[in-house]
């Protein structure tokens, strides 16, 4: 049977990937959330609703 130590070179690369994959999803996920707020925010101006687009114009500055 094949033993890992916990502090060998393949397990360092294992986390390091793994952190790096966590980063790139949330970063995508960002992205996503960013963007779909964005489209809102367009509509919202279509209709001139100042509530929503204020409402909206807040939560994009949040997530930046």
């Amino acid at each position: 049977m094949e033993q890992k130590l916990l502090n060998s070179p393949q397990s360092e690369v294992n986390v390091i990937d793994s952190l790096f994959a966590e980063m790139v999803l949330d970063k995508a996920l960002l992205d996503f959330r960013k963007k779909k707020i964005q489209q809102k925010i367009d509509q919202s101006l279509q209709d001139r609703n100042k509530r929503e687009f204020l409402r909206l114009s807040e939560k994009l500055k949040d997530l930046s």
